[in-house]
């Protein structure tokens, strides 16, 4: 197929399948992964009115990506009041986060699905005069309708795996049109650029991982002293944002754990809460003493293991446990961003796959910071190492700090070099200059700061 034609193959194929997406959501309202109450903005209804003047469109898949980028977003709305701001993401629990998080000036919706009458009527309300794309969430439809409106497009803290990228590769002509479509890629590292450049992006750069530059997870002070007072002086670790497969490891791991230790604690705060209820009757018939902080159960004396079943409290349980296991990494998952238990006190743990973070990963594992396990026996080997060991843990922990600290210099890179875009929008010495400049001045500005890069 040529490369013209494949954009309006999507594009039929995804018209035609409209019926199915409906159902599919329907499906996915029933099992709690849609909003029924926002349902309509699946379809491009959009559930407020657009700001007047610039708006700043950015697009973050889901949890993670939505995270990477709160440190950006409030720099940006801090550094340009002239600015709004429109956060878009797929998931349920993205949402939530962005309801805590989102500063003023910004407001979320979700993303349209890829049908061609969902996102023409998301773009008619929304019309953003610059969209900013997130990671590697990339959908066709939207995309290329974007760029069809002229609305100019940077793909930040681009990351796409080799499986990914293999299977962009089996559709040259629609990859290049996607790709090809952003001003600006800036990559999470010299191999995500290169993958870029093969699909088609003409203009990339490598200033590294914005995970790197998010700020410590806030914690309430009394639910963190409350905690802290049930706790009492006993031994505790964390297993943060673990997925399927690895709780039992975890389970596993804290009965070798307790031969050691015996007061022993282990927190286990999964990706999903919602997985809460499961995990607990699975515990439970292992035979462990569970309370879940989901159902308001607090820790006792003959606790054996925290369910931390709750959404946007991490912050909370990395305070508290000192030594944490970094999820996903044992599970084929690529792993979640060590960085924010660094910033937090904790001697780190990670299983063999960090490749969603692997610049992050490989820095701490320079700095000595980290500890790599594969199994419940090397789990449990290393977490009883270091409670074992508090000066140990305290230099793993202090070597970790200093390597996230680094980490700060990525957002000044990244907003460095996309600060052409932002200027034409909103320009940082403030407002009063840019509403002065009629609408069509302020796209031909951006237009043509697009021509440049």
């Amino acid at each position: 197929m040529t490369m013209n034609l494949w954009p309006l193959a999507y594009r039929a194929l995804t018209a035609a399948a409209a019926p199915a997406v409906r159902a599919c959501l329907r499906a996915r309202c029933r099992r709690g992964k849609e909003d029924q109450a926002r349902l309509g903005e699946r379809f491009g209804i959009a559930a407020m009115p657009r700001p007047p003047g610039p708006l700043l469109w950015l697009h973050a898949a889901s949890v993670g990506e939505a995270a990477s980028v709160m440190a950006l977003i409030e720099r940006i709305l801090r550094e340009r009041p002239a600015l709004e701001i429109l956060l878009t993401t797929g998931t349920v629990a993205a949402a939530r986060l962005a309801a805590a998080r989102l500063p003023c000036r910004a407001r979320h919706q979700y993303v349209p699905v890829d049908l061609p009458g969902a996102v023409a009527r998301f773009l008619d309300h929304w019309r953003p005069d610059l969209a900013i794309w997130v990671e590697s969430e990339l959908w066709p439809n939207l995309v290329l309708a974007t760029r069809q409106r002229r609305i100019p497009m940077l793909l930040v803290n681009a990351r796409l795996s080799a499986g990914s990228a293999a299977r962009w590769r089996r559709a040259p002509g629609l990859a290049r049109s996607i790709i090809g479509s952003f001003a600006l890629c800036l990559a999470q590292d010299a191999v995500q650029a290169d993958r870029l450049r093969r699909l088609g992006a003409t203009s990339v750069f490598s200033v590294g991982d914005l995970k790197a530059a998010a700020p410590p997870l806030a914690a309430d002070k009394r639910a963190l002293a409350r905690l802290a007072r049930d706790i009492g002086g006993r031994p505790v670790w964390l297993a943060a944002s673990t997925h399927p497969g690895e709780e039992e490891i975890v389970a596993a791991a804290h009965l070798r754990i307790a031969a050691d230790h015996p007061q022993v604690l282990t927190i286990l705060a999964p990706r999903h809460p919602p997985r809460g209820p499961a995990i607990a009757g699975m515990l439970r018939e292992q035979g462990s003493r569970v309370a879940r902080r989901g159902a308001g159960e607090r820790v006792a004396v003959d606790t054996d293991i925290y369910l931390a079943d709750t959404l946007g409290e991490l912050g909370l349980f990395y305070r508290l446990a000192g030594i944490a296991l970094i999820g996903g990494s044992l599970a084929g998952k690529g792993g979640h961003n060590p960085f924010e238990a660094a910033r937090l006190d904790c001697a780190i743990v990670h299983g063999p796959d960090m490749t969603n973070c692997a610049a992050m990963a490989a820095a701490l594992a320079a700095a000595d910071a980290t500890v790599t396990v594969h199994d419940p026996q090397s789990l449990a080997e290393a977490a009883s190492r270091l409670l074992a060991d508090p000066a140990t843990r305290d230099a793993r922990a202090g070597a970790a700090a200093r390597v996230a600290a680094d980490g700060d210099r990525v957002l000044d890179d990244a907003l460095q070099t996309i600060a052409p875009w932002l200027d034409a929008l909103a320009p940082v010495a403030g407002p009063r200059e840019l509403r002065q400049k009629p609408a069509n001045a302020i796209a031909d500005a951006v237009l043509g700061a697009d021509a440049r890069a």
